[in-house]
């Protein structure tokens, strides 16, 4: 009975072992943290969906079908999944080069990647591997992705066409279509940061990314500025 508990979802195994009082004081609190973590991801899932050089509904579907079998599966109680923004230009690579084709090849070989790593227990290997490289390549990712965001920051307009896969092409279309600018979208930028960084101090209960995505809709909305959504 215990080694067939080992290979079922962990989800299964909780609700199995866990007293009923545990699980009914457990439950609700889960609940919401669920929703806490959904709220946030989900426009946060559709920031990286359009970074990763895909629509916003692909970050969309894929942060809903990604939790709900990440929780089913997963094989820990107290994990939490959702987006990551690391992998978000090695993504944008692949779609730039094979398309949405070459994306799903790529996503299942590392899938299948992923669990070979995981029944050969090669996660020890990380031990091995120099910190100065696991900051290195999350700082690197950090810079090409805010320069990814400048132009939606500053509120450019790209012709289209124009390549936008390199952080040095990236640049360069910043520089030739700075004259787009547009001051609009700029605050809304601001405003959004201003909150971001500023909200904890205030509150830390509700996530700061959801007080600024109601500010920035408000925003838009309520002075009604002329700023692209994700409709346009």
């Amino acid at each position: 009975m215990q080694q067939r508990d080992k290979i079922k979802p962990i989800l299964f195994s909780v609700i199995k072992h866990t007293p009923k009082d545990e699980l009914k004081r457990q439950i609700p609190k889960d609940i919401v943290s669920g929703i806490m973590v959904a709220i946030v991801a989900l426009p946060l899932s559709i920031a990286l969906g359009i970074a990763s050089g895909v629509g916003p509904e692909q970050g969309l579907y894929t942060a809903i079908v990604a939790g709900f079998v990440i929780a089913l599966f997963g094989g820990s109680r107290v994990n939490v999944s959702g987006p990551t923004a690391a992998f978000a230009a090695i993504v944008a690579g692949i779609v730039a080069t094979d398309g949405l084709e070459g994306l799903v090849a790529a996503t299942i070989i590392a899938g299948v990647l992923l669990v070979l790593m995981g029944l050969f227990k090669l996660g020890a290997i990380i031990r091995f591997i120099p910190y100065t490289i696991t900051t290195g390549f999350t700082a690197g990712i950090a810079v090409t992705l805010l320069i990814g965001q400048l132009k939606d920051l500053l509120g450019l307009s790209f012709p289209e066409g124009t390549p936008t896969v390199d952080t040095a092409d990236k640049l360069s279309a910043i520089a030739a279509n700075a004259g787009t600018f547009n001051v609009e979208a700029l605050v809304v930028g601001v405003v959004c940061l201003v909150i971001l960084f500023g909200w904890p101090r205030i509150n830390e209960r509700i996530p700061s990314s959801l007080v600024a995505l109601v500010a920035g809709i408000a925003l838009v909305n309520g002075l009604d500025m002329n700023v692209n959504t994700i409709g346009d």
